[in-house]
């Protein structure tokens, strides 16, 4: 009778849909459909140019295309708002930046929580912004420049891609660290600042690496520091903020990443990680990220979610301290 009992009781456990044998049997491979990729940024940026480069590999290596969709608007939030709406299936995918992390908490209104929100998959890439002067303006290093500001607190401008962008906390923290009062002066994203910085209408401005590395190259601005803890391959040259004026722990870095809605399974998580990260350690992908003024990354995902909260918590210091708000 015992045998027979448990005989009957094994038979019913693998009938039963949850079970190891008939539930694992059972699940779909991963994935079995085109995967939307949502970019919150306009065609043809920086983040744009990374994420549509990402869509191709992995679509080749998934077997299933990534289909692009960018979603502008809002500081990336529009798009962010619709992955955290998304079904946490690992059918809708977010191509984030660190502005996923401070624009909810510059805006009054907004109701994403990136920590909250979203199931981190990977960093992608980081790159520094870089500290830019015209070439009319006197100062050709950042102890000049911070010379300069001291003996004119709230004279001298400096131009951003907008209010709470990593720029504009770039240089609020630059403020606060230098003991200096820089006048912020926001833009509608940073190809208008560069044109009043190379008119001469600006005296300085703190940019994204992509936009400002071609006028530099040209000889249009002038680079005094990036603001990374390293230096940039792509401007070996030009110091890094913190070094050039002893300043240890100023750091102002960009990022990409991407995000799943919060709840999406575990090993689909894992599966585009991996497959990510095996892409971005390819000599191609160094050397086209390289050629933008991109690192390559590669976190697990636990390793991406232990970088976002820390940069979560260092942003909202600095942003209610600052008292920083959008309009």
């Amino acid at each position: 009778m015992q045998k027979a009992g448990a005989w009957l009781w094994c038979a019913a456990l693998v009938a039963l849909p949850g079970t190891v044998s008939g539930g694992f049997a059972a699940q779909p491979a991963y994935p079995e459909r085109p995967i939307r990729l949502i970019i919150p940024q306009a065609t043809g940026g920086g983040s744009d140019t990374i994420g549509r480069f990402m869509a191709q590999k992995l679509g080749e290596t998934l077997g299933q295309q990534l289909v692009v969709d960018n979603r502008p608007g809002a500081s990336g939030m529009l798009g962010a708002d619709l992955v955290k709406q998304a079904s946490p299936d690992g059918y809708t995918l977010l191509l984030c930046a660190i502005d996923t992390i401070t624009a909810p908490i510059v805006s009054q209104h907004a109701s994403l929580d990136a920590i909250r929100d979203f199931a981190p998959v990977t960093q992608l890439t980081e790159s520094p912004n870089v500290w830019l002067v015209s070439l009319t303006f006197p100062a050709q290093t950042m102890k000049e420049l911070i010379e300069i500001a001291k003996a004119k607190p709230r004279q001298i401008d400096y131009a951003s891609s907008g209010i709470g962008s990593m720029q504009h906390l770039g240089g609020e923290l630059l403020n606060r660290m230098a003991g200096i009062q820089l006048n912020h002066i926001p833009y509608k994203g940073g190809p208008p600042g560069l044109v009043d910085v190379m008119g001469g209408r600006i005296p300085a401005m703190l940019s994204g690496m992509q936009g400002a590395l071609p006028h530099i190259k040209t000889g249009k601005v002038r680079a005094l520091a990036v603001t990374t803890t390293k230096r940039s391959a792509a401007l070996p040259e030009v110091p890094t903020a913190a070094e050039a004026l002893g300043l240890r722990g100023y750091e102002a870095t960009n990022w990409q990443g991407f995000l799943f809605p919060a709840g999406t399974p575990e090993p689909v998580v894992a599966r585009m990680a991996s497959e990510a990260i095996r892409i971005l350690g390819t000599s191609e992908a160094r050397a086209r990220l390289d050629a933008l003024g991109y690192a390559p990354s590669g976190m697990t995902p636990s390793a991406f979610a232990t970088l976002m909260r820390a940069e979560h918590k260092r942003w909202t210091t600095l942003i209610k301290e600052a008292g920083i708000k959008a309009e």
